[in-house]
């Protein structure tokens, strides 16, 4: 009986919907990635290091089901496929950015952001006092 809760909740609680999307490993740093422009496969994969290439197709795969990634393929010779972030997808971009938020106010002790521009918010979030 409470498994039964649990997934009636998980289908309708809008918080439990969003987790269950972007709970896998890689999702929130292919969006994070996906933000500012459209990137190839191998512009993914090299930003993020230690995914194999099964594992960003997966989630790519997934996004794209979801309606967060949208991908292109162009008509060329080699073939080439680009990655974009859906309006569903760039809304996700202010819950990463909170994220990065509470990072950096309770997590941090030494930033390991390449750029610690990256560290601040772009959200007008107010800290609790």
């Amino acid at each position: 009986m409470a498994h039964d809760t649990i997934l009636t909740q998980s289908l309708t609680c809008p918080v439990a919907r969003t987790a269950e999307i972007v709970s896998g490993k890689w999702t929130l740093l292919i969006i994070r990635d996906l933000t500012d422009a459209p990137l190839r496969f191998c512009q993914l994969e090299r930003s993020l290091q230690g995914i194999s290439p099964k594992t960003l197709s997966d989630r790519l795969h997934a996004l794209e089901s979801e309606g967060i990634v949208s991908r292109k393929t162009y008509g060329e010779v080699p073939p080439r496929v680009e990655y974009s972030l859906t309006a569903k997808g760039r809304a996700l971009v202010e819950v990463i950015d909170a994220m990065r938020y509470f990072g950096t106010q309770w997590l941090m002790d030494g930033c390991e952001c390449d750029d610690i521009s990256l560290a601040t918010p772009m959200l007008a979030i107010q800290p609790a006092n």
